[in-house]
């Protein structure tokens, strides 16, 4: 029977769709490490025994313009490796696709199919150093070697595509040139921090800062945009890559829109380098109205105890790679019942005080209500006050738990007759229902496309009481397990945490 069983399965992986294979197996990683590491194990085995060769310069770049499948091939194996934990691998393929541009003498023009290709390849760089970082191999000579090759392979790159006549071809690796520095500082100190190339004055100096339609007041912060534009996007590419120009072009844009407060973490990839760039040569009447939030996540055991001055080091880098203050530092912890928290909370608090420069406010990121309110005990007992200003709860791994996919299909249906009524989308009519709950200060779902003008329509309208009445009803009168209500809403989501 068992033969007959797994004869069956067989059969059914070798027909089904692309997309319901891939849907299967998010849904089998997504159970947790049993299922998560035979499948990464199996997969980096594969990719070993096939490792192949670097594929000659002329046979990835023949033509102008031209993207091979040779290219498309490599490109693949290379995402697989820093993919499935094997970042050091990859670093020997990413610096030879760099050096067969000038190699191969490759031209591009912009937005060709090859120079998209190369703009995605940014970001598959930025990537792997983030791989790299959350692999945190020996930082010995030869992995400082490989790095310092990929960076100088960049520069070179970037040399070449200069030396033809301005604006003829676009250099895409601006973003990688930037996280490639910033890891070989992070791992070997001595290197400099940040590489400058390209840094100046942004082409944009009729940028404004205009105020926001709706605020709110956040710790000593009185006018906090009700929206905040969101960098989660930058987290993978598989949602989406821009090139550097394109992410300053959209964040000016923004600024002058009014919403002027972002959010990012420091596993976002390079989302901490992209907005302190972005930050920095902003003119000084326009760079102290931003508003910058970020995030430190301890992901697993931290092997020591908590100090100030290693609480410290974090908070520094933070400021270190968005080149200046953080507004709001907000923390998330892996496991609640590991209690070092508390004090890492305490020693945070201090730092706003000691350290203003460096953090002026300390929230907390996807703690539930136990969590937050043993924090806000412990603090008070501590320090003799709450300190912390904000909570941010996603939303995405709770649907289940709230109800069925065809529960949430409802809803969403609902939401879209309400959105034709007020002639606006499905997504204002969720965040206006957010920002109307008092509790709530800031929502958004904002990323590394602009939607600023459509989000701005939710300051446009509000939902009457007929409205709250059937999304509520929906919600909760309908056998729905209502503890799962704060979950529904579009990520991120700041709730106010405040003294008694």
């Amino acid at each position: 029977m068992v033969g007959h069983v797994n004869m069956m399965d067989d059969v059914l992986i070798s027909n089904l769709p692309t997309e319901y294979l891939r849907s299967a197996l998010r849904v089998l990683i997504a159970e947790g490490s049993a299922t998560q590491e035979p499948f990464v194990r199996h997969v980096r085995q594969r990719l070993l025994d096939a490792k192949p060769e670097l594929v000659p310069a002329k046979v990835l770049f023949p033509m102008t313009d031209e993207l091979t499948e040779e290219c498309t091939r490599c490109l693949a194996f290379t995402r697989c490796l820093f993919s499935s934990k094997m970042a050091q691998l990859s670093l020997p393929y990413l610096d030879h696709f760099v050096c067969s541009l000038r190699d191969a003498s490759a031209s591009w023009t912009a937005d060709s199919e090859l120079h998209q290709t190369l703009v995605s390849f940014a970001g598959d760089i930025v990537q792997a150093m983030q791989a790299l970082k959350e692999v945190d191999p020996p930082r010995d000579e030869e992995l400082e070697s490989q790095l310092v090759k990929l960076q100088l392979s960049l520069r070179e790159c970037r040399h070449y595509c200069q030396a033809h006549k301005p604006g003829v071809l676009d250099y895409p690796f601006q973003r990688s040139e930037r996280q490639v520095a910033d890891v070989l500082h992070i791992f070997y100190p001595n290197r400099p921090a940040l590489d400058k190339t390209g840094d100046g004055s942004l082409s944009h100096p009729e940028i404004s800062a205009s105020q926001a339609t709706e605020t709110f007041p956040l710790g000593p912060f009185q006018f906090v945009p009700r929206l905040f534009n969101g960098f989660w996007q930058l987290s993978s590419p598989a949602w989406g890559v821009g090139s550097a120009s394109s992410q300053d072009a959209a964040l000016a844009q923004l600024l002058e829109t009014g919403m002027i407060a972002s959010d990012m973490a420091d596993h976002y990839g390079d989302a901490e380098l992209v907005y302190g760039h972005f930050r920095n040569r902003l003119p000084p009447q326009v760079k102290n109205k931003v508003f910058a939030a970020t995030k430190w996540c301890v992901f697993g055991p931290i092997g020591h105890k908590v100090t100030n001055g290693w609480v410290l080091e974090a908070v520094q880098e933070r400021c270190r790679r968005l080149g200046g203050r953080v507004e709001l530092l907000q923390f998330h912890w892996y496991d609640y019942e590991s209690k070092e928290y508390l004090e890492i909370l305490v020693e945070l608090i201090s730092l706003t005080k000691s350290h203003p420069e460096l953090v002026t406010t300390i929230g907390l990121c996807n703690f539930d209500s136990k969590a937050s309110v043993e924090a806000c005990e412990y603090l008070i007992s501590k320090t003799g006050a709450v300190g912390l200003v904000s909570n941010q709860i996603q939303y995405l791994g709770m649907i289940c738990d709230w109800g069925s996919w065809d529960d949430f299909q409802r809803l969403l249906h609902k939401l879209s007759v309400i959105a034709e009524k007020h002639r606006v989308t499905l997504t204002n009519v969720a965040i206006r229902w957010v920002l109307q709950k008092p509790q709530v200060g800031a929502g958004t779902r904002l990323g590394v496309t602009t939607h600023h003008q459509d989000n701005l329509s939710v300051f446009n309208f509000g939902l009457d009481e007929e409205d709250i009445k059937v999304s509520f009803a929906t919600l909760f009168l309908e056998n729905l397990p209502q503890r799962h209500f704060p979950s529904l809403i579009p990520r991120p989501l700041i709730q106010h945490l405040t003294s008694p």
